[in-house]
């Protein structure tokens, strides 16, 4: 974990969603959160807290592309989670934000993880940060941002340390419950976009495998999961007089969720180390 817990700003306006992310981070020693009066300027509000902000929370839609814009330019591109009413597919500020829907802030401290993992990422150069977007930071910038945050982390990312004590089997039950109910409708929500619209369904699929990794959800859960929401749709789908023949289709988003998460885990193992060796083991190793 960080010496030191990384600031949250928080730009909502919405008082419930506000109350349900006190509640979600309360307690959390790798967040302060920090709320901005949603009376007054976002950018405004922002710039007061200049380089101590390490992530933002915002409001599905409520930035205009002016002040993400605005954002960018005033060095404020930072880790972002969006909180909305569900998966949309659009993109509010950057492409490495984590987009969270409002029922499912059981999730919120996995998904500031997740956050700050893809903007370390992407800042890197792995994928950019939108980098033909008009306006948007330049390398160095991106780079600036990316040293300061992982200075506070004291790593070279979050993927190589997650915080043990989050863990699913490491929670109070009913905290463990709320959070695999949370899951579960954020798989639902994969489900029902996965062949309507594959953005929104990319979304969902991002933030359960973002969760799942960080709270070291057991494989065989995230089966499990599959297993029951299929069920419960075929039950559905035969009291309305349906054939539910094509649920098999959707083996596929459970491979598409394994692979997400073999991914992820494969980034969590940190690169060998490299040794300096002497020429005359170079000269061996080359015989």
């Amino acid at each position: 974990m960080s010496s030191s817990p990384l600031t949250v700003v928080s730009i909502l306006h919405d008082p419930a969603v506000q109350a349900d992310v006190d509640r979600w981070l309360a307690g959390q020693q790798r967040y302060r959160l920090v709320r901005c009066d949603p009376g007054r300027d976002p950018l405004t509000a922002l710039q007061e807290h200049g380089e101590a902000i390490d992530a933002l929370l915002l409001e599905s839609g409520r930035l205009d592309p002016d002040q993400a814009q605005a954002l960018r330019e005033r060095g404020l591109l930072l880790p972002a989670v969006v909180i909305g009413p569900s998966a949309t597919g659009t993109v509010d500020l950057h492409e490495a934000e984590v987009h969270l829907p409002a029922d499912q802030l059981e999730q919120l401290s996995y998904s500031l993880d997740a956050a700050v993992s893809r903007f370390l990422m992407r800042s890197g150069g792995e994928q950019p940060l939108a980098e033909s977007a008009p306006g948007d930071l330049g390398l160095s910038e991106r780079w600036r941002l990316a040293d300061r945050l992982q200075g506070r982390l004291g790593l070279a990312g979050v993927f190589f340390k997650r915080d043990s004590s989050r863990f699913l089997r490491h929670l109070p039950p009913q905290d463990a419950a709320e959070l695999v109910g949370s899951l579960q409708r954020t798989y639902r929500d994969l489900l029902l976009h996965y062949f309507r619209d594959p953005a929104a369904a990319n979304q969902a699929l991002e933030s359960f495998v973002n969760t799942a990794f960080f709270s070291d959800l057991p494989i065989t859960k995230t089966i499990e999961i599959h297993m029951n929401l299929i069920d419960a749709f075929g039950k559905q789908l035969k009291l309305e007089g349906h054939r539910g023949d094509f649920l098999q289709d959707y083996r596929l988003a459970l491979l598409d969720v394994l692979a997400h998460l073999c991914e992820l885990y494969r980034r969590a193992i940190p690169p060998d180390p490299v040794v300096d060796r002497t020429p005359s083991e170079v000269s061996r190793s080359d015989r």
